[in-house]
């Protein structure tokens, strides 16, 4: 079976045969037939994640397929994979045949693609928790959303108009607003009066304390990601006054409301709900998604597939 395998932090993935998974009680053996490439995977790859998995290592948190074996699902299911220390503890995702705990499968409905089903949990999830389980949202609110061109952004607006809130992209560029899909409610980042009770911001960086200046006092900001830059310099004084909270999201730590809302998030997928882009890749073209999801203004998800 192939598999692409990393053997130094940052350096391409190589396409290998490599045996199939031994099996044991508690597994499930899954032949994968899309695997996501996310920014969760480049971090492991990069070596700057807290948890390292061992050299070499295969990458991936996230697939979907078929069940081969299992003790949960009968052979033929479809199913999503994600977590249980999928390309972080153990082999990841990125290979034809893939080992998981019984606990990492969830059922994928048959009106979602396995693109799709390899590809939704992370954004919709993040978003779904983000919005409804850290910020709270409240129909009628007016929420900022930064990073509404990437994929948890864009799940972000609609899941928020979905809620019944007033979802508005902060834009920061012509470009960036030109990506975004026609009828999108938006506003420049130097436009921003303090009048939101909620932000949600998936870039992070300096992006922050611009989206910020759009928070009414007493306000929420949910912190998501940080795409745009680590490092975010804030004015203390004024973040003290306007008397904003800084929540972040850390979707670890999270994962079990991640996973209650999965069929929910899945349901809106496959009646056309909810809309969530994916670009598929070769698995052999492993390096070349890496690479791809690290550019600025791609759009979706990369999915590579066997």
């Amino acid at each position: 079976m192939k598999a692409a395998r990393v053997h130094a932090w940052g350096e391409a993935p190589r396409i290998e045969q490599v045996p199939d998974p031994a099996g044991g009680a508690g597994l499930s053996l899954v032949r994968m037939h899309a695997a996501t490439v996310g920014h969760i995977d480049r971090s492991v790859w990069s070596g700057s994640f807290l948890r390292r998995p061992t050299l070499p290592y295969v990458p991936g948190v996230e697939a979907a397929g078929v069940v081969v074996r299992s003790s949960v699902f009968q052979p033929g299911e479809r199913v999503w994979l994600r977590g249980a220390g999928l390309g972080i503890a153990r082999d990841g995702t990125w290979r034809e045949l893939v080992e998981a705990p019984d606990h990492a499968l969830g059922a994928l409905p048959s009106g979602v693609s396995f693109a799709l089903g390899s590809a939704f949990f992370s954004p919709c999830t993040s978003a779904w928790v983000a919005l409804h389980e850290v910020g709270h949202v409240h129909p009628g609110e007016r929420v900022l959303v930064t990073g509404a061109t990437g994929a948890v952004g864009s799940i972000t607006l609609q899941l928020a108009r979905a809620a019944g809130a007033q979802a508005v992209a902060v834009v920061f560029d012509d470009a960036q607003a030109g990506r975004l899909p026609p009828g999108t409610e938006r506003i420049p980042a130097s436009e921003l009066r303090a009048d939101a009770p909620l932000l949600i911001d998936t870039v992070g960086g300096a992006a922050l304390p611009l989206a910020l200046r759009g928070v009414a006092p007493g306000g929420r900001a949910v912190l998501v990601g940080y795409a745009g830059g680590t490092q975010a310099q804030l004015d203390l004084p004024e973040l003290l006054q306007r008397d904003v909270a800084l929540l972040p999201l850390n979707m670890l730590r999270r994962e079990a409301a991640g996973r209650a809302a999965a069929p929910r998030l899945l349901q809106m997928l496959e009646r056309g709900e909810l809309q969530l882009a994916v670009t598929t890749f070769p698995l052999e073209e492993a390096a070349r998604a890496l690479e791809w999801i690290a550019m600025r203004g791609h759009a979706g998800r990369a999915v590579l597939t066997a």
